[in-house]
């Protein structure tokens, strides 16, 4: 069965953040330039206050990518193999996941006021869009008693 729009963007979703969490787990450095600047200090007080900080939050984004791995594998297979047959609870999951992940970093960093704020607004909107198309798109084209 071919895939439907929400299907493909929910599949464009899903390797966004597989390919985010490899970021994290293998590029992110442990401090961004806008981190010190949002706490109001200095990076050199920062390692002299607290000098494993680094170190710490390395662990803390590895943990971070692994999950943001699975999350996209995860949301790539429901959108190439659950969305077209319309299987029961499949629009719940991915509501629920979008929220979590996309839809929770995007207004974090909104809050925070990322430099990245408006880029990281984009997966959230996509993950809209495959909701929307979702519901628009309705049954599917042929009868395979899943529901």
């Amino acid at each position: 069965m071919r895939l439907q729009l929400s299907g493909r963007v929910f599949a464009v979703c899903g390797l966004w953040l597989a390919a985010l969490g490899v970021y994290f787990l293998l590029l992110r450095p442990a401090l961004l330039p806008e981190d010190p600047r949002f706490m109001g200090a200095s990076i050199e007080t920062l390692r002299a206050a607290a000098p494993g900080l680094e170190r710490w939050l390395g662990h803390v984004f590895n943990v971070m990518g692994g999950f943001m791995i699975a999350t996209g594998s995860l949301t790539t297979l429901v959108a190439c193999r659950y969305l077209a047959i319309r299987a029961r609870g499949t629009l719940t999951a991915l509501v629920a996941t979008g929220t979590a992940s996309v839809g929770l970093m995007s207004a974090t960093n909104f809050m925070l006021h990322s430099d990245f704020r408006w880029l990281l607004l984009v997966p959230a909107l996509l993950w809209l869009m495959g909701v929307v198309c979702y519901l628009r798109e309705g049954a599917p084209e042929s009868t395979t008693g899943v529901n």
